[in-house]
């Protein structure tokens, strides 16, 4: 009997062996046609995308980016300064009739602020067909001149120009103009030696303080008393301490860093005071706060010549 037990319980374990294995196959077979299914939803879903994003951007493309209605027919284009318009649109990179929609802005904007004659610019598209651009300029109030020796030998000048600033640009040439150079041109800039040349690099700012003091010593002068009665031809700031001037008089003066317009008052009264004496200062220290040291020049001397009338510091001119 222990025997006859044996093998029933022998025959009952094999046939749960067998449905476990026909469960096991059920329910590998519905998750491969569960994963089947699910590779084709999304292989379905992506491929819609696909064809919807394709088919989108051909859309956009016909109806804004390729649509002959959005080519730009109107250039709105006005600068403060003297650059002509035809250059700012070569600066800027744009094309005849370029699509308004597909014109990339940023790119507009940023090719033109890559000029160091460019201070700012705004770009904005006005529907459907202008494009509108907005220019301040930087405008030069000094020069430098660096010599530099020829390939084929001998020596030039390079002339570099700075604006209130301390930005370094390149003399803009005549071709790139609006309107012919007037008689206030680059030769009537006060030149500053000293510097450094390898500072001197187009679209890069010198923020030496003998530069900046140079700088607001020429914007000071022209808003000062003596403004039309001497002019400021070279301005020296090798020395870490002083600015060295000349002027078209024959005069020296010399500056402090600080406190520019009272030194100027007190230039114009002792201008004043060798008027009544008519002498013409020779040496002027204004650097010194008590008794200035001054030299008169000789007066056997030839007469000193007359000041050009000052250039203003900004000429508010747009062209259309």
């Amino acid at each position: 009997m222990f025997l006859s037990r044996k093998q029933k319980n022998r025959r009952l374990g094999r046939e749960h062996v067998l449905d476990v294995k026909l469960r096991s196959s059920q329910v590998r077979a519905a998750r491969i046609r569960l994963a089947a299914i699910s590779g084709g939803a999304v292989f379905a879903i992506a491929f819609g995308l696909y064809v919807l994003w394709r088919g989108g951007d051909w859309l956009l493309n016909r109806l804004a980016y390729e649509n002959k209605s959005f080519s730009i027919q109107q250039l709105d284009v006005q600068t403060d300064g003297v650059v002509a318009i035809n250059q700012l649109c070569r600066w800027a990179g744009l094309r005849p009739n370029q699509n308004l929609l597909a014109l990339d802005l940023a790119q507009v904007k940023r090719n033109l602020e890559l000029v160091p004659l460019v201070q700012s610019v705004s770009v904005e598209r006005v529907l459907p067909r202008t494009l509108r651009i907005r220019v301040v300029e930087r405008e030069p109030i000094a020069q430098v001149n660096i010599p530099r020796q020829r390939p084929g030998g001998g020596i030039e000048t390079t002339l570099f120009q700075l604006d209130p600033d301390g930005y370094v640009m390149l003399p803009l040439d005549n071709r790139q103009r609006a309107t012919p150079p007037t008689t206030a041109g680059p030769e009537c800039l006060p030149v500053i030696s000293g510097l450094d040349p390898r500072e001197l690099q187009p679209g890069r700012r010198i923020e030496a303080p003998q530069l900046q003091a140079a700088l607001q010593l020429v914007i000071a002068f022209q808003q000062s008393p003596m403004a039309g009665l001497a002019d400021l031809k070279w301005i020296d700031i090798t020395s870490p301490e002083v600015l060295v001037v000349k002027t078209g008089q024959d005069s020296e003066i010399t500056f402090g860093l600080l406190d520019l317009e009272q030194q100027l008052r007190r230039w114009r009264e002792i201008f004043e005071l060798g008027q009544k004496m008519a002498k013409a200062i020779a040496t002027l220290d204004l650097a010194v706060t008590n008794n200035i040291p001054v030299r008169w020049q000789d007066p056997d001397g030839l007469p000193p010549a007359a000041p050009k009338l000052p250039k203003p510091l900004r000429i508010k001119k747009k062209h259309v």
